[in-house]
């Protein structure tokens, strides 16, 4: 591969899917150049307006999808039977449409005080840059480029070189609905050019999904240049299977929570701790439904658990497990029973482990992949200690017939959100942050909002 080339190769078989080559240096600064020109006529329209432009991207966008989901198979190894990403992305996109109105309206002062007009207008921060990972190539990018475009904000979009035809999909929606020449701007971009944009200030803020050492490499880049960051980094989310939670429901919404996308979710179950109740019917109906599992081809309709996204992740997995086993953990399934998975490729039987502990690499480091370890608690107080037990703090789930004993529980948990019942899901009502190595700022919500404009204060006095 060239270094001027950014290039994708499809886990299904290793071969090259696309090639693209990176953008010269002065075609960069004149997209730069054009996205500062479009915002300056974008933020002086109205959120009405700006509203149904967005709208229209969306509706072009969605109409994409038969051509969108055998591109993700190929890119990055979802199954084509679970069609894609855009429910998902209907949803978040057009409840930040529908939000944006109200959240950008001005704040007035609490008080009031005769003869003055005091309040708080949201202004835009005026250029975004986008920087979206694989494995949700779609639901990813659009957490920040509804909300920033509503926020009347130019974007700048560099995505993952797994997953490069996402970027050009949106740049094609984005025509297609008449966005004004330069406001969006799909980039193909370096590591190095994204570190010379983030360290000249040339944009005002950056939103990064990707890994822990990924979001230190923008930090350093952007160090200096008072450029704003949004980082959602790595992961361990763990699960609490209480004493009085629904079995039969928590094992099947958990399976999928932990091996659906093989792994491969910001969000996914990592660890999951089961009060000594349930822990024997846990692990036996989660082997069951593991084991059912048809791990193969995802461009093929039988297939339930693709490859993984490039056979280096699949690796890593291996090794995880490999350690925990010697270790002394218990693997449950057998690989044999996966014959696409021979050792050498991306494609990787899934894996559910028990006696395990917080020295396996498995229970401590993020895995993003098919494999889970199950660990035997007989308290609140023990699954929480195991849960606050991680450098990382996305998502925690806790299964539990007890409202408030959850609400209670996830008061103490390190994370940024807690879920009752249910794992692996985005609400666009609700701030998408994490905590600790997992990262800062937060996208969806009317928080979003905040992240993407910057305050400026009105004290204005009658005389």
């Amino acid at each position: 591969m060239a270094d001027t080339d950014i290039v994708c190769i499809s886990p299904i078989d290793g071969r090259e899917l696309v090639r693209r080559p990176i953008m010269s240096e002065a075609a960069i600064d004149a997209a730069i150049g054009a996205a500062r020109e479009a915002q300056r006529a974008w933020r002086n329209t109205s959120v009405a307006e700006r509203a149904g432009k967005v709208a229209a991207f969306l509706d072009a966008l969605l109409t994409m999808n038969q051509e969108v989901v055998p591109e993700l198979a190929q890119q990055m190894g979802r199954p084509v039977r679970y069609g894609g990403e855009f429910r998902g992305v209907e949803e978040r996109a057009r409840y930040m449409i529908s939000i944006a109105e109200k959240s950008l309206q001005p704040i007035p002062a609490d008080d009031e005080k005769p003869g003055f007009r005091r309040m708080i207008k949201r202004e835009p921060v005026g250029l975004v840059l986008v920087i979206a990972p694989w494995n949700y190539p779609y639901l990813t990018a659009i957490n920040t480029i509804v909300p920033a475009l509503m926020a009347g904000n130019a974007v700048l979009l560099k995505h993952a070189s797994q997953t490069v035809l996402a970027g050009e999909r949106f740049q094609m929606a984005m025509d297609r609905a008449g966005m004004p020449r330069g406001l969006f701007q799909n980039l193909h971009l370096s590591h190095d050019q994204t570190s010379r944009i983030l360290g000249s200030g040339l944009v005002d803020h950056c939103n990064f999904t990707g890994s822990v050492s990924g979001g230190r490499s923008i930090e350093r880049a952007a160090a200096g240049s008072f450029t704003s960051l949004g980082l959602e980094l790595g992961g361990k989310d763990p699960a609490y299977v209480r004493e009085d939670a629904d079995i039969d429901h928590a094992i099947e919404n958990l399976v999928d929570g932990a091996f659906f996308n093989s792994g491969q979710c910001c969000c996914g179950i990592e660890r999951i701790y089961v009060h000594e109740k349930h822990y024997d019917r846990f692990v036996e109906g989660a082997v069951d439904l593991v084991n059912a599992y048809v791990l193969g081809n995802p461009l093929d309709e039988s297939t339930t658990l693709g490859p993984m996204a490039h056979k280096r992740f699949a690796d890593l997995v291996r090794q995880q497990n490999a350690e925990a086993v010697a270790k002394g953990a218990t693997a449950h399934i057998n690989r044999k029973k996966f014959t696409a998975d021979d050792g050498n490729t991306a494609y990787l039987a899934p894996q559910v482990l028990t006696n395990v502990d917080h020295t396996m690499s498995v229970m401590r480091d993020e895995s993003f992949g098919p494999t889970v370890g199950i660990m035997k608690v007989r308290s609140d107080e023990e699954a929480i200690r195991l849960m606050n037990d991680s450098p990382y703090g996305l998502s925690a789930a806790i299964w539990t017939s007890d409202l408030g004993a959850a609400e209670a529980i996830g008061e103490r948990l390190e994370t940024g959100t807690v879920f009752m019942n249910r794992c692996d899901y985005l609400d666009p009502a609700l701030a998408w942050t994490g905590v600790k190595e997992t990262g800062r700022g937060a996208s969806l919500s009317r928080l979003a909002y905040e992240s993407l404009s910057r305050p400026k204060s009105y004290h204005l006095r009658q005389i």
